[in-house]
């Protein structure tokens, strides 16, 4: 009898060692954790790419709308019949902050305006295809954005610039001056015929 109980306990003591050597390698309880740790920064990395491209594009279409409304302001005389408006600073200010006011955007410090006036459609394509007015080191010129809002008739180009900061260094492409990407909102149109 006290052989059979000196096997059974040699038997068992050798089965349960044997799990356990050979179980390390089955475990499957610290899996999902080495699985997440290989795919986290990848996928982190394209969700904040993924979200810094979506604010890009929701930024310029906010641009964009700022600069269809505040060039319809031009073309339709308010600006120019408004006393309050004489140079860049107060039409931005004015007109077109108030379109941007809860936005991503600084408009008092970061939107550039620039307001020329064309005599012809074909002119004006070849001045808005001219490029924006940057210095050598990529920063918007100020002494290159002209403030013209032109009489009744005239054909004016409205253009709004914004560098929009790149965070995500992976997205070079996205960022065509350096750390930014230069959003241009452009607005072409002939004033109307106001004042007559």
């Amino acid at each position: 009898m006290l052989d059979a109980v000196r096997r059974i306990l040699t038997g068992s003591a050798r089965n349960a060692a044997a799990p356990r050597a050979g179980g390390f390698l089955r475990r499957q309880e610290g899996a999902a954790a080495v699985e997440f740790a290989l795919v986290a920064l990848p996928f982190f990395a394209l969700m904040f790419a993924i979200i810094e491209t979506a604010l890009v594009f929701f930024a310029g279409q906010s641009l964009e709308a700022a600069a269809a409304e505040a060039g319809r302001q031009v073309m339709t005389g308010q600006v120019q019949g408004n006393a309050t408006i004489k140079n860049a600073d107060d039409y931005k200010t004015y007109i077109i902050c108030p379109y941007l006011q809860g936005s991503v955007f600084d408009c008092v410090n970061g939107v550039y305006v620039s307001v020329k006036t064309y005599s012809s459609f074909q002119n004006a394509a070849n001045g808005a295809d001219s490029g924006p007015p940057l210095t050598s080191d990529g920063n918007i010129d100020k002494t290159k954005l002209p403030y013209q809002p032109g009489n009744p008739g005239d054909i004016v180009v409205v253009q709004l610039y914004y560098q929009w900061p790149i965070y995500v260094s992976a997205l070079d492409k996205l960022a065509n001056l350096g750390s930014s990407h230069l959003l241009v909102a452009t607005s072409v149109f002939r004033n109307e015929p106001f004042g007559q």
